[in-house]
């Protein structure tokens, strides 16, 4: 939970502004796994009334964030070496799939405009990679991947890969977050990933795609390897 209680939240869109504050909390771990609120307890936290403070949770607890607990409230889940061991193999599974799909089927030439925005973000994302600030590593890979996968047309696609992305990166965080030094450890070939879209080259895209899973379980396994 913010120290001091969170800023006031605008009155408009509320229940995606909480969500979205949230969820950064999490995926940063400033609010860490397994700890427990209630409705009334963020309401309060950032000035708003219950209602839209409990479809925000809702909304978290289905995107696999947070658990309900009967007559208790909410907790951050926690997922486990089993979970991200699995959350990662769900995730390649899902884009091999993907890539294949997009091979047999054809894809479109993908917009200029579309491929310059991806190409910022893999710039953005590779920059952060290499200086190794997590916080900043955090959002830039996700708004990296996130876009990227829009360009597939496939917004089911999309949604479902940012949460498994999501999951994965809630677990690697606490540990990352104990390596002394990140810089240049994190997985950095986004822009070779975009010129390969770019270019058409569905095999190289497959395999930088599943060259990053492989370091990033790898990277998370090695710091923690005493958690089961």
């Amino acid at each position: 939970m913010p120290e001091g209680g969170g800023s006031p939240v605008r009155r408009s869109s509320l229940r995606q502004q909480i969500a979205d504050a949230l969820r950064d909390e999490v995926l940063t771990g400033r609010l860490e796994a397994g700890r427990h609120f209630t409705v009334k307890e963020i309401a309060e936290t950032y000035g708003v009334s219950a209602t839209p403070v409990r479809e925000a949770l809702v909304d978290l607890a289905a995107q696999g964030l947070l658990e309900v607990e009967q007559h208790r409230g909410f907790r951050v889940r926690l997922i486990t070496a089993d979970d991200f061991r699995s959350l990662s193999e769900a995730r390649a599974f899902v884009v091999e799939a993907a890539f294949r799909f997009v091979a047999e089927r054809g894809m479109d030439e993908v917009p200029a405009d579309a491929l310059a925005s991806v190409r910022r973000r893999a710039e953005e994302a590779a920059r952060a990679a290499r200086t190794g600030v997590l916080d900043i590593l955090i959002g830039c890979d996700l708004r990296f991947w996130r876009e990227l996968a829009s360009i597939s047309g496939n917004p089911h696609i999309c949604e479902f890969l940012d949460r498994l992305r999501v999951q994965t990166w809630i677990y690697a965080v606490p540990h990352l977050r104990a390596v002394p030094d990140l810089a240049g450890v994190c997985w950095a070939d986004h822009v070779a990933l975009v010129d390969a879209v770019a270019a058409r080259d569905t095999a190289t895209a497959r395999r930088l795609t599943l060259d990053y899973h492989a370091h990033t379980r790898a990277l998370v396994e090695k710091v923690a390897p005493a958690h089961p």
